[in-house]
């Protein structure tokens, strides 16, 4: 049986390696892309002044450098955050480092074990997977432990978020209070039966192809108002895939269409014609058939799926909490010196937490 001390003493040392875990984890992120050659981002770090102190666990600079060039490859295009992205990325991946620490130290002191088969399947995965690289096969050796570490850690962590999110059952209550709360969830949007006559016109285009476009719009707009039949106009002149079916697009949520569409039928009663009406692809012209309001469901045609967003919702309630606590609970000694200043609120509209 392991005392806690002896748990402690082995989670620091886990800890101590996470280097050793980002420099894998990067490797394989390398593998994964084709890469020939690791970087020089993903080599082993001079040993350095610490960024986090958590416990008894230290957390060096380089290794803090290590863990965000690895979020910025995974994040942004060619690994370079786009300016005033990278200050608040610092913090994602500072408080992410600190984060881990906790979390294995807090699964290790709950007695939890890895799942060693499962780690040995995801293991073979990766055998599988890069048995036809070089530089699988240059590194492996030198990988496995450090790969092996990750994925200790991360089954960990992964019982332990098992363990916390447990919502339970909601009652009556809870399930009547949510529905009342959040009744947007439970709104069926207005929807209308739509037919449209779309003049297709390349984005690219010349002013005078729109036009064009807008003119011809106009024309049959005209005819269709001095009654002509929509139905035939639409097989004749549209572009849409619905002109097959006489530009009738079924039900459709005026939500999802473009702003300047949901402009457009704003104005309209069912049966009307819009005007010729200008979208990113040409110039359309609606027909609405008929509309369907926005309508709330009763909790009692929906209780399932509010049961669902419930558990889900108090879920992450009590992981949040969790880790905050973990956090309060915790001495945890930060050198943010290195981070770059946040935007101002001047620039974003709100407030710039340190």
């Amino acid at each position: 049986m392991t005392t806690p001390q002896q748990g402690d003493r082995r989670v620091a040392r886990a800890c101590r390696r996470s280097w050793q875990v980002i420099v894998a984890a990067g490797a394989l992120s390398l593998l994964a892309a084709g890469a020939s050659a690791a970087p020089a981002a993903v080599a082993e770090p001079a040993p350095q002044t610490a960024f986090a102190t958590i416990g008894d666990v230290v957390i060096t600079h380089g290794e803090f450098d290590l863990a965000f060039a690895q979020a910025a490859r995974g994040k942004f295009y060619h690994g370079k955050p786009p300016e005033g992205a990278a200050a608040a990325l610092q913090r994602e991946v500072g408080q992410s480092l600190v984060d881990e620490v906790l979390l294995v130290k807090e699964a290790q002191r709950r007695g939890l074990q890895p799942d060693h088969a499962a780690i040995r399947k995801t293991l073979d995965g990766y055998e599988q997977r890069y048995r036809g690289s070089q530089q699988w096969l240059r590194d492996r050796e030198r990988l496995l432990p450090a790969l092996t570490a990750k994925l200790e850690r991360d089954n960990l962590v992964e019982q332990l978020t098992g363990q916390v999110k447990v919502a339970g059952q909601p009652s009556a209550a809870d399930l009547q209070q949510y529905w009342q709360q959040h009744q947007d969830k439970f709104t069926t949007p207005e929807q209308v039966r739509l037919s449209v006559i779309l003049l297709k016109v390349d984005p690219s285009s010349p002013q005078a192809a729109w036009d064009a476009a807008r003119d011809e719009g106009a024309a049959l707009v005209r005819r269709l108002r001095a009654g002509e039949d929509f139905e035939q106009l639409a097989r004749a002149h549209s572009k849409e895939e619905s002109a097959a079916n006489g530009g009738d697009m079924g039900l459709v949520h005026v939500a999802m269409l473009p702003d300047a569409a949901q402009e457009a039928l704003k104005k309209l009663k069912p049966g009307q014609i819009s005007d010729p009406t200008f979208l990113l692809e040409g110039v359309a012209v609606f027909r609405i058939e008929h509309r369907r309001e926005s309508r709330l469901n009763p909790l009692e045609a929906v209780g399932e799926r509010a049961g669902e967003l419930w558990a889900r919702e108090r879920a992450d309630q009590n992981w949040q909490s969790f880790l905050e606590q973990l956090r309060r609970d915790t001495p945890v000694r930060l050198d943010d010196s290195r981070y770059l200043p946040l935007a101002t609120a001047a620039t974003t509209g709100e407030a710039a937490p340190r």
